[in-house]
């Protein structure tokens, strides 16, 4: 069933566009919405920050773009449309002919993603040559290349390395050039500085950054770390409950947020220009389980602000509609005054 809430695209489409994707998993327990309805869009250049916390669909929703998901074990629908080719319908083989090539994906533990008995240069070699015609000595030297342009010292040596044998910070290096070996036109990033030291971090942001300055790709950074959202996207999708409530660009999203889970995640990040002696203010709660969703708007068990809509938190399920600049969208019950309000009185001030 398609949403009517969301019109359909007029003029070209974007580069990338998300149009009421749904993954659900068939469990004996129930069936696992992991994503419920998904609408966004992504233009080439840019970069799309997807955030909430564990469980929220943003790992389930990458690798449905890529075609990773056993169609024998969950249902995909929706439309998912990457340069004018709709994914959802394609059939597997050619999925696999445009993974790598026009799209890759930085997994979030590159140690587990590499195999361990190949060297890090042959797992690139074989990436590069399944779409390129041409002899491991050419694409071996192209391995070569694309290790120095990530930042690993002496490429030509330790591209005859095992993954066990580089560092953490090195391994994510070689897993980006394992992604960018076919110069793909979409990365998607899922966590891709997790576990990595705060200088590291910092490192992979940049190079994340002149990567795609020189590529122009488009890339889809997946995190729950809003200081790396911040850092590297141009717009920002909240996810919970495997549905988006609220998207918008970096300075809407930080400076004038729309929904009180957003105020939540806000609340609980740490800032160095917070006074030591204050505490962060985390979201009460734990996220739903995503076989038994709550009725109506998935968060309002947990939000503070549930009963002053008049009950259409826990029977009707909000819908993303515009929340002041263009293209700041909102799934909330809550009336544009009083989200104003209650922003403006109770919760900047305190962050």
């Amino acid at each position: 069933m398609k949403s009517a809430s969301v019109p359909p695209a007029a003029g070209p489409r974007p580069f990338l566009e998300v149009r009421d994707l749904r993954i659900h998993f068939p469990t004996d327990d129930g069936l696992v919405k992991s994503v419920d309805g998904l609408n966004f869009q992504l233009e080439r250049g840019q970069t799309l920050g997807i955030v909430g916390e564990s469980g929220s669909g943003k790992s389930v929703t990458s690798l449905g773009i890529l075609g990773l998901h056993n169609r024998r074990n969950c249902r995909i629908s929706g439309e998912i449309w990457l340069n004018g080719k709709e994914l959802v319908g394609a059939s597997p083989e050619e999925v696999r002919r445009l993974r790598g090539r026009e799209m890759a994906m930085i997994f979030q533990d590159p140690l587990s993603a590499m195999h361990p008995f190949y060297s890090v240069g042959a797992q690139i070699v074989e990436a590069y040559r399944i779409h390129h015609d041409v002899s491991k000595k050419v694409a071996r030297k192209h391995a070569v290349d694309l290790l120095g342009r990530v930042g690993i010292p002496t490429p030509a040596k330790r591209v005859d390395d095992f993954p066990h044998q580089f560092s953490g910070g090195m391994r994510q290096r070689a897993m980006i050039a394992m992604a960018l070996s076919c110069d793909p036109e979409l990365l998607i990033a899922d966590e891709p500085t997790t576990a990595l030291d705060v200088t590291v971090q910092a490192q992979i942001l940049d190079l994340l950054r002149d990567l795609q300055e020189e590529f122009n790709s488009a890339i889809i950074m997946i995190t729950h770390d809003l200081g790396v959202v911040a850092e590297l996207s141009d717009r920002i999708m909240v996810m919970y409950g495997g549905r988006s409530i609220e998207q918008g660009s970096v300075q809407e999203i930080f400076h004038s947020p729309s929904h009180p889970y957003t105020w939540g995640l806000l609340g609980s990040m740490p800032r160095l220009d917070r006074d030591r002696s204050e505490r962060l203010m985390p979201v009460k709660g734990t996220p739903p389980s995503l076989i038994n969703l709550p009725s109506g708007c998935a968060f309002h068990p947990r939000c503070a602000y549930a009963d002053l809509n008049g009950g259409r938190s826990v029977t009707e399920l909000p819908e993303l509609r515009p929340a002041g600049e263009p293209g700041h969208l909102v799934a909330c019950h809550l009336s544009a005054e009083q989200r104003q309000r209650i922003w403006e009185t109770q919760i900047q001030p305190k962050l």
